[in-house]
């Protein structure tokens, strides 16, 4: 489905990206991982059209997706969920839900069987939710534009840990049901049962790539790319 071959990104005359690979398959869960400052936002903000790329290619079904605007993104099906939520927070829940919406699988109906508490809390600003639900709305707009590829950077940063537990329950469920997903996060006890491949970023290169299987057998690999 997705595939970025030579990826290379600059902000000025600072090199970000040096020629990143890596791929998402239809259904299938995918994560870049690595410490903070190592290029993963960066490639977030290619796949977007937020930053153009210095070099190198995103084909999204096919489709050459760089030098395309973020509107083409998001209508070729590419759904993100950005770090920091960046909820629009003088709408209520329910604005935020249809002001991006397209016809579709998800529904108003749907997210709010997804998070209840978003049917609850659905006349309320953004500015009044707390930190948890401003995620399960984040994740509930992109949802709403009914993507065929959803990205969520940073998605349970900073969350309590009753909340990340039902973002993770979330994500399996829609991994359940066929969607397409690229994560970035550091939880990686929940990533593992959750992902088929992951792709660890060191200093905007590809340092490794393959299975949870094999991630999970090597300690001193996790230590090395993504201990403190």
């Amino acid at each position: 489905m997705l595939e970025v071959t030579g990826l290379t990104a600059s902000y000025g005359s600072s090199r970000v990206l040096f020629g990143l690979d890596f791929a998402v398959g239809a259904g299938e869960v995918a994560t870049l991982l690595g410490r903070n400052g190592m290029g993963k936002t960066t490639s977030v903000r290619c796949l977007m059209g937020l930053l153009r790329p210095t070099g190198g290619s995103i084909r999204f079904e096919g489709a050459e997706l760089v030098g395309s605007p973020p509107h083409r993104a998001a209508r070729a099906g590419l759904g993100l969920v950005p770090e920091g939520r960046q909820i629009f927070p003088n709408l209520t829940v329910e604005e935020n839900l249809i002001a991006t919406a397209r016809a579709g699988h998800w529904s108003l109906d749907r997210v709010r069987q997804l998070f209840p508490v978003l049917a609850e809390r659905r006349a309320a600003l953004g500015t009044q939710l707390s930190g948890g639900e401003q995620q399960m709305l984040a994740i509930g707009r992109a949802l709403m534009t009914n993507p065929k590829l959803l990205i969520l950077d940073e998605a349970t940063e900073g969350l309590a840990p009753l909340i990340r537990a039902e973002i993770w329950r979330v994500l399996g469920e829609l991994k359940a049901s066929g969607q397409a997903i690229l994560v970035i996060d550091k939880n990686l006890d929940a990533l593992l049962p959750l992902a088929d491949r992951h792709t660890l970023i060191e200093k905007g290169q590809v340092a490794w790539s393959g299975s949870s299987a094999e991630l999970a057998a090597d300690a001193a690999l996790q230590d090395r790319y993504l201990g403190v």
